[in-house]
């Protein structure tokens, strides 16, 4: 059975058929798509690294099914930067070496930016640690993962007020 889907993958219209409709988001980026910045780590939800956002929110790729996300928005790692200038999540990871292998650093910026979009990330480090929770870094680089979220965080949060301070004022 085949069937035909519409997405926005960072920010370009697509139109994708699905030869099986079992597919999974993660193995269409990968596969098909050859986004392949999104890692598969576990394939069970439970390991982070497939992180993507699907409008505007945090998903597990890896669980699912792509057929169920006819016109949705997809953002992946290969979508924030805008040009050569980076997300300010990513430049925070960097700044904070916020990995050591890094193959589960797109899932982890992913899932920072997501945390940051829902409004949830605050600047106690306890908050952010328990909300990225689910993505798992077997380096054990959490203490600058926590650090590059807080200051994106804030770098977000200011940039956002100055823009705001400047509609306002004009």
């Amino acid at each position: 059975m085949s069937l035909s889907i519409s997405l926005a993958i960072n920010g370009q219209p697509l139109d994708v058929a699905l030869d099986d409709p079992r597919v999974t988001l993660l193995d269409l980026l990968r596969e098909r798509l050859f986004l392949t910045g999104t890692k598969k780590g576990c394939d069970r939800g439970q390991c982070g690294a497939c992180t993507v956002l699907v409008d505007g929110r945090r998903i597990n790729s890896c669980l699912a099914l792509a057929a169920s996300l006819d016109r949705a928005e997809i953002t992946t790692i290969e979508g924030l930067a805008e040009g050569e200038t980076l997300h300010p999540v990513q430049a925070a990871f960097i700044a904070h070496d916020g990995f050591q292998c890094g193959y589960c650093t797109p899932g982890q910026i992913m899932s920072a930016v997501g945390l940051i979009l829902e409004g949830h990330a605050g600047d106690d480090p306890e908050r952010v640690r328990e909300l990225m929770s689910g993505n798992i870094c077997r380096c054990a680089a959490y203490k600058g993962i926590t650090e590059a979220v807080l200051e994106a965080q804030k770098a977000i949060a200011d940039k956002s007020g100055a823009e705001q301070n400047r509609r306002d004022a004009a």
